[in-house]
């Protein structure tokens, strides 16, 4: 399964569980240094995708995770979140494990 299919069956799960939200956390290849890799961070919360490292689209129709990313770990959270510290709900754990409904 690629990122991005990935990445839709979670949203879709996500619309379902309006009181959760998902971090994803893993790498993307640098732009600045060849071979070098960036931390990603991505929160999912009902239905909608947001990177909080790199930009992202305003158009919904545009691919949200960046080229040559890899997803490591992810974590279930309390939502909506909130500012002073995440409940941790689930995790970390491998992303595909989250595509149970039953996790979240």
């Amino acid at each position: 399964m690629t990122p991005d299919e990935l990445l839709s069956r979670l949203e879709a799960i996500s619309r379902e569980r309006p009181d959760r939200v998902l971090r994803l956390r893993g790498t993307v290849p640098s732009a600045a240094e060849a071979g070098a890799a960036d931390p990603f961070e991505l929160l999912i919360y009902r239905g909608f995708s947001s990177s909080t490292t790199h930009p992202t689209a305003f158009d919904p129709d545009q691919a949200v995770l960046p080229g040559g990313v890899v997803l490591e770990s992810g974590e279930v959270l309390l939502g909506p979140l909130n500012p002073v510290g995440a409940e941790v709900l689930a995790g970390p754990t491998a992303p595909q494990l989250l595509l149970d409904p039953q996790v979240w």
